[in-house]
């Protein structure tokens, strides 16, 4: 048998087809880890972008145009949801916060993926928008005892915001149904192949695989 047959991993693929990106929404209460899950994948995936909301609050020293946030004044942000060009959108403390359609439809177009944080609204107006390209995934904590045990160890909040965090969770959680995936993140790194798998296996979806017809047609299948 040649080394070959023996190791497959020694030859990667050079056949390419053209395909769609997709949407991944990554939700889960506070500190139930799926920040870190995102920034993991970030770090090791070129193929996968972080979404850019459109916001209506002043922008920060520390901010860059069209890499934190687009920045506009409330005209401009009710004109472009009036007109369609929100995937979501919402008001938090006074300012609007969305995500522009065009920006992630140029991505998808050229088979990027894009990375959405969003909540369970948020995930379900992307759904209404775009539900052939979205893949959804919520992230449950493996109790509601070691999930407030992990948002105490951040060391970030107070005790009140705490509390209002755990609050909020049991609502946050009761919409997990309504995703596509659940995960139990009881091991951080367990969870993060996890989510990779799911992403790797959604990327090779025939649906996306928009040159497919054209590589079968090459193969001479339907001439």
């Amino acid at each position: 048998m040649s080394n070959d047959l023996k190791n497959p991993t020694l030859k990667k693929p050079t056949i390419k087809i053209a395909r769609r990106g997709l949407m991944m929404v990554l939700s889960s209460p506070s500190g139930a880890g799926k920040s870190t899950i995102s920034r993991a994948l970030l770090a090791t995936d070129d193929a996968l972008v972080m979404s850019v909301s459109a916001t209506t609050r002043p922008k920060r020293p520390s901010e860059s145009e069209g890499i934190d946030y687009y920045f506009m004044d409330d005209d401009a942000f009710s004109k472009l949801v009036n007109d369609g060009g929100m995937l979501e959108y919402a008001t938090v403390f006074d300012h609007s916060y969305g995500t522009p359609r065009e920006p992630v439809e140029q991505a998808l177009a050229t088979g990027q993926d894009v990375l959405f944080d969003v909540d369970w609204q948020g995930t379900q107006q992307l759904s209404e928008q775009a539900r052939s390209d979205l893949v959804s995934i919520f992230i449950l904590p493996p109790s509601m005892q070691e999930l407030e045990r992990r948002l105490y160890a951040r060391a970030q909040d107070s005790d009140d915001v705490v509390k209002s965090r755990m609050a909020k969770a049991g609502s946050e959680i009761s919409h997990y149904a309504e995703y596509d995936y659940i995960l139990i993140n009881e091991e951080i790194n367990v969870t993060k192949s996890h989510v990779h798998a799911i992403l790797e296996a959604e990327r090779l979806k025939r649906d996306r695989s928009i040159g497919l017809g054209d590589f079968v047609r090459g193969l001479g299948i339907g001439q």
